[in-house]
């Protein structure tokens, strides 16, 4: 369990529930008791949360897709490398950053003027559908969600498809059919992992802008913002043997 790989899970877990905690409380007292309000400084706080965890998460996942292509493609060397060194400090550097995007976005958000009807067309306080709400000017708010798109959005998966070409070409180049299955398995549950965090993400929000905010799904918010949190630990959970066999067994 203090391998890099279960490390970089338990940053993964930490940042699922951070998500998780700061949507599904309050949708539940919503629920409960049949109302729809949260107060400006609740949004403001979930605001900051959510994004926080998401673009932190969205880092993480390149920085495991970085480890596991280090593990297939340099096994040699990988033990050295990935040091427990490395690993707390690419770490730190990806909470960093998660920070401060989610600090800067948040900060321009909450110095916003709202005249209302302050009607939030989600389940949760996200910036897209909290900047709808503003009567003042929200160019500057636009620019930095525009930018972290691009950089954390894009460069992140960008580099993630990076990695997984490297990794798919060393796998190519291995001789016999068990060999490549072995190397794909090390990193399959990873790559599910992006494969559901990225798809529901672009499912909810790379929609035309002529689509009125309100038409937009909520079904993919409730994937990222639940569902995908959710099955992570199953994901990862059935590469352990013991496990596997416990959840066919039942």
């Amino acid at each position: 369990l203090h391998t890099p790989m279960y490390f970089f899970i338990s940053n993964l877990a930490i940042l699922d529930l951070l998500s998780i905690s700061s949507v599904l409380p309050k949708m539940l007292e919503n629920l409960l008791l049949g109302k729809n309000t949260i107060s400006f400084e609740g949004c403001i706080a979930q605001l900051y949360i959510f994004t926080f965890s998401g673009s932190t998460e969205l880092t993480l996942l390149t920085v495991m897709s970085y480890d596991r292509y280090l593990a297939i493609c340099w096994p040699l060397h990988y033990v050295t490398t990935m040091s427990k060194g490395t690993c707390i400090s690419l770490t730190a550097g990806v909470w960093g950053i998660g920070t401060v995007n989610s600090f800067i976005n948040t900060l321009f958000v909450a110095q916003l003027d709202f005249c209302g009807p302050n009607l939030v067309q989600r389940f949760l306080c996200e910036i897209p559908p909290v900047l709808v709400l503003s009567c003042s000017s929200t160019f500057i708010s636009q620019v930095t969600v525009y930018m972290a798109d691009i950089i954390l959005g894009m460069g992140n998966f960008m580099l993630v498809i990076l990695s997984y070409g490297f990794i798919i070409t060393a796998i190519l180049k291995i001789h016999g059919s068990e060999g490549k299955w072995k190397a794909f398995s090390t990193c399959s549950s990873h790559l599910a992992i992006v494969g559901m965090f990225y798809s529901t993400i672009i499912y909810a929000y790379i929609q035309p802008t002529s689509t009125p905010l309100q038409k937009k799904s909520k079904a993919g918010s409730i994937m990222y913002t639940l569902v995908t949190p959710t099955l992570n630990p199953l994901v990862y959970s059935l590469r352990n043997k013991v496990i596997k066999a416990a959840f066919w067994k039942m």
